[in-house]
């Protein structure tokens, strides 16, 4: 594995890429390192880059400025080596056809295939091995695509959306799969919208949004740089005019009757509420994920120009 993925220290290494589709710049600039081994989530919402990164990775398209590596050379000499599989979201199985089958004819292509029996089981399709692609559900399916992704034994996988439309128990059998691989030191990097996902299965969270990198870190850390906790007071008939320049504040909201204050000192915080008479139904609580995100990304939508385009 180490001398087919050649000797750079990092899986992945975007340099300033760019990728515009007329006005829409789907990929604005990023700078991204992901080294061998770790598993990343690009994280962000329907029309932030994600797909269009991806595809810029995998050698689907060309960035119009920068440069994107893989393994230290360019995503397609990574692709033809077998270092790279991919699971993207538009894929189609071939019909009339068996798992095994499918899963056989696509190793032999590879120049170091996983063994079949290996990848099946994996992909915890090992039972449905002997049936036919299109007589499964939709769960199995995409299963069936993940075993299809790691028969080449790939140094990288990359997963676009994977879960999307999947249920809650389909889910969890994928990601089971998922660690299994990683665990092996391969490298993975899987783009979501769902914040819980990322949290979850990933090592490193970057959040993209418009086309650029506005975080990376752990969950943890994308929660501290966002406003670690939340202060919530009730208003009581008052405004909340001047609460944003209490201590710690980075950001005020106003839901009915009641202010939420993002904070990074929530003590400190809480002592000047208290020194304004105003801690009626005081609350204070650890900022979520999603209130991380929801600050990283603001609060405006996708152009109908980037919601036409799978970026």
């Amino acid at each position: 594995m180490t001398e087919r993925a050649g000797t750079s220290p990092h899986a992945v290494s975007f340099t300033g890429a760019v990728k515009a589709f007329g006005a829409v710049r789907a990929v604005d600039g990023v700078d991204l390192t992901i080294g061998r081994g770790e598993t990343v989530a690009l994280l962000g919402r329907n029309g932030a880059g994600k797909s269009t990164a991806i595809s810029l990775l995998l050698g689907l398209n060309e960035p119009d400025e920068g440069r994107v590596e893989l393994f230290g050379g360019s995503p397609e000499d990574s692709v033809r080596a077998g270092r790279v599989g991919a699971m993207l979201q538009d894929a189609r199985l071939v019909p009339r056809v068996t798992v095994r089958e499918l899963v056989s004819f696509v190793a032999g292509r590879y120049p170091e295939p996983l063994p079949v029996a290996d990848a099946l089981e994996l992909a915890g399709v090992t039972p449905l091995a002997g049936r036919r692609v299109d007589r499964l559900s939709g769960g199995q399916a995409q299963r069936v695509r993940f075993a299809v992704a790691l028969a080449g034994n790939p140094a990288l996988i990359v997963l676009d959306e994977p879960t999307a439309a999947l249920d809650v128990e389909a889910r969890h059998v994928f990601w089971t799969s998922m660690r299994a691989y990683a665990r092996r030191g391969h490298t993975v990097l899987f783009s979501t919208h769902y914040l819980e996902e990322a949290d979850a299965h990933a090592d490193r969270i970057v959040v993209i949004d418009r086309g650029r990198i506005v975080a990376d870190g752990t969950g943890e850390q994308l929660r501290r740089a966002a406003g670690g906790n939340l202060v919530s007071v009730d208003l009581a008939g008052r405004t909340a005019d001047g609460l944003e320049l209490l201590p710690g504040v980075v950001s005020v909201e106003v839901r009915g009757r009641r202010a939420r204050l993002r904070t990074d000192d929530s003590d400190a915080t809480v002592v000047a509420l208290a020194g304004m008479g105003a801690v009626r139904g005081l609350e204070v609580a650890p900022a979520s994920l999603d209130d991380a995100f929801l600050a990283l990304t603001g609060d405006s939508t996708p152009t109908r120009a980037q919601d036409r385009e799978t970026v």
